[in-house]
């Protein structure tokens, strides 16, 4: 089987040569060489004979603000960011993580009820419109050596988590749908407007499934708020996508031991980047059990154990991996990401076991 036909028939539930081995190189790649990182990530994919699965590889709409103006400020390890209109001012503050090499937010915009209805204001006069040029040429040019993962949601994930990632925090949010619920919810409705936008836009292009970034783990939501205020939205995408013949994958990289009963009654087809512990706190096999048949798994390798086991012990972790998962809706990877320093022989370690197993 070509990698294209290989991914597609796992997430679909049909037989397969054999277990899919799609890593997922966020973080690593940056620290690559630049010999490597030139060539891309298809090409170093394929060199290391994995099976290309390009997540959030392209976004197929452009949001423009009208009556919002963004200004961004870096001030040493410090970042900026505001969002002018008017009816007010929100502005976020991230700090630079050496370590991580990523910013972290540590002031979030929005506290009060009033901005809760900048917010609203913002999504109100935004506009969702396609941009499908560069993805239709990269589609037609990749053909059946791997698959494309276009990312869906006008923020990449739905309203809720944004809110409790991006824009108010989790403690925060909490209060505020104490204290004034009414008004959340009305921000919630503008932001769901403009995310089911995306997958109007989206279902029209050639991709044959989409992803988007929810990062959902029970160390910011919890399975009532999932179930009641991200499940909706994620079922209202769902329809529209499996309308279209097309598949809906959900990324959920934290603890997910007791979302997944609330995740599995949602339209979703896939749960990616699922992780052990310690990363995640459940095993793909407790996973597989719990979800219904009918949603695949992407994920497995863990990443501390990616970047700490031995070759050898590497090889054992995934030969028990590959034994309990076997090959029905199972697509194998480092769950989440992975962090710099997994050697390039270990990718291709774990090539070689899925290559010689059958």
């Amino acid at each position: 089987m070509r990698p294209k036909e290989r991914i597609l028939a796992a997430l679909r539930g049909e037989a397969v040569d054999r277990v899919p081995w799609s890593p997922f190189l966020a973080y690593i790649w940056e620290t690559f060489p630049s010999e490597i990182r030139e060539r891309g990530q298809l090409a170093f994919l394929q060199d290391i004979g994995a099976d290309p699965l390009l997540r959030g590889s392209h976004c197929l709409f452009v949001k423009k603000y009208r009556s919002c103006t963004l200004r961004e400020e870096v001030r040493g390890q410090e970042k900026f960011t505001r969002y002018e209109t008017p009816v007010g001012t929100l502005q976020a503050r991230h700090v630079y993580s050496q370590l991580g090499n990523t910013w972290f937010i540590v002031d979030h915009p929005v506290t009060t009820a009033k901005d809760f209805e900048v917010l609203t204001y913002i999504n109100e006069h935004t506009v969702i419109e396609p941009n499908m040029a560069k993805f239709a040429e990269d589609y037609q040019r990749l053909g059946d050596s791997g698959l494309y993962l276009p990312i869906i949601g006008s923020e990449s994930k739905t309203s809720f988590q944004s809110l409790l990632e991006f824009w108010v925090g989790t403690e925060n949010l909490v209060y505020a749908l104490m204290d004034f619920p009414e008004v959340v919810e009305a921000t919630l409705a503008a932001m769901q407007a403009n995310s089911l936008k995306t997958v109007e836009i989206s279902v029209d292009a050639e991709a044959e499934a989409f992803i988007f970034w929810e990062d959902s783990s029970t160390t910011n939501i919890s399975p009532g708020y999932f179930a009641r205020y991200a499940a909706p939205e994620i079922n209202a995408w769902g329809e529209m996508i499996h309308d279209a013949h097309k598949l809906l994958i959900h990324h959920a990289c934290g603890h997910l031991r007791a979302l997944l009963p609330a995740m599995g009654q949602t339209n979703i087809d896939c749960v990616e980047s699922i992780s052990p512990p310690p990363t995640g706190d459940i095993e793909l096999w407790e996973a597989q059990e719990i979800l219904p048949k009918h949603i695949a798994l992407i994920g497995g390798i863990e990443p501390t154990v990616f970047l700490q086991a031995s070759m050898d012990q590497l090889e054992t972790y995934v030969a028990e991996l590959l034994a309990r998962m076997g090959t029905q809706r199972y697509i194998l990877a480092n769950s989440d990401s992975c962090p710099p320093g997994v050697s390039i022989d270990k990718f291709r370690l774990v090539t070689q076991m899925v290559q010689t197993k059958r």
